[in-house]
C-alpha cells in the first residue's frame, strides 16, 4: 500500500505536488489565527522547511508584508546575505517588477576588506549593499552578523531599509539578532521568527511569496 502511494505521488505534475503540499499544511494548521496576508509568508516557510513551528515562531511588524509589497512594486533593489538564498529566490518574478538582487559576500573586494579590516565577510558584504542606495530590501537567513551590521547602521543613520527579512539560522547569536530586530525601537518594517531556527531556504521562501502577493 505505501509503495502505491509513493508511485501515486511520483506521477503528480510539481504544481499538483505544492498544491497537495498546502492542502496538508492548511489541514494539519487548523485554526492557526493568522490574517490572510500573513498566512501566505507562514504556510510558505513551513512548505520549504516542513517545520510547523514556523506556525508559532513568526513575527511581522505592522503592515509588513503591504509595505514589502509596495517595496517590490517600486523595484527596489534586494540584497541576500548568501547565495543560496539568492539561488532559491525566482528570478523570472523579480524581473516582472524590475528588481535587481545581488549578493556580495564572495565579491573580491569584499573577500578582501574582511582580511585588511579583520570582519567576516558577511558584515562587509553588508557594508557594501548599504552603500548602494538602490538597495531596500535586505534579506539574511544565514549570518546573523549581517543582520547586527544592518541594524548598527540603522542606528545610525545610515541605512534605511524599505524591509528587512531576517531569519538567520544557528547557535551563535542568531536568536539575539533576532531578538534585535524585533525590538521595535527602528521602525523599519520586518519579517523575522523567534529562536534559533530559520535558514537561506525559509528567507528565499519568505520573498517568493511576496512577490507571488504582489503580482496577484
Amino acid at each position: 500500500m505505501a509503495f502505491n502511494n509513493i508511485k501515486t505521488s511520483l506521477n503528480l505534475r510539481p504544481e499538483e505536488i505544492e498544491n497537495e503540499s498546502f492542502r496538508i499544511i492548511d489541514s494539519e494548521s487548523g485554526e492557526h489565527g493568522w490574517p490572510s496576508v500573513e498566512w501566505q509568508i507562514v504556510r510558505r516557510a513551513i512548505h520549504t522547511s516542513a517545520d510547523f513551528e514556523y506556525l508559532q515562531s513568526m513575527i511581522f511588524s505592522e503592515n509588513a508584508v503591504e509595505k514589502g509589497i509596495e517595496a517590490l512594486k517600486q523595484g527596489v533593489g534586494i540584497v541576500t546575505d548568501t547565495n543560496m538564498a539568492l539561488s532559491g529566490i525566482s528570478k523570472p518574478r523579480l524581473k516582472n517588477f524590475g528588481c535587481v538582487i545581488s549578493c556580495h559576500v564572495a565579491d573580491p573586494d569584499v573577500i578582501e576588506r574582511a582580511k585588511s579590516e579583520g570582519i567576516t565577510r558577511s558584515i562587509a558584504a553588508m557594508r557594501k549593499a548599504i552603500a548602494d542606495s538602490d538597495n531596500r530590501i535586505f534579506v539574511i537567513g544565514n549570518a546573523p552578523t549581517a543582520l547586527f551590521e544592518l541594524l548598527r547602521n540603522i542606528e545610525s543613520g545610515v541605512a534605511r531599509p524599505a524591509l528587512i527579512i531576517g531569519i538567520p539560522v544557528g547557535f551563535v547569536g542568531a536568536e539575539e539578532s533576532k531578538n534585535a530586530l524585533a525590538s521595535d525601537t527602528h521602525d523599519i518594517p520586518f519579517i523575522t521568527n523567534i529562536g534559533r531556527k530559520g535558514g537561506s531556504n525559509v528567507a528565499a521562501a519568505v520573498v517568493n511569496a511576496l512577490t507571488i502577493l504582489a503580482a496577484s
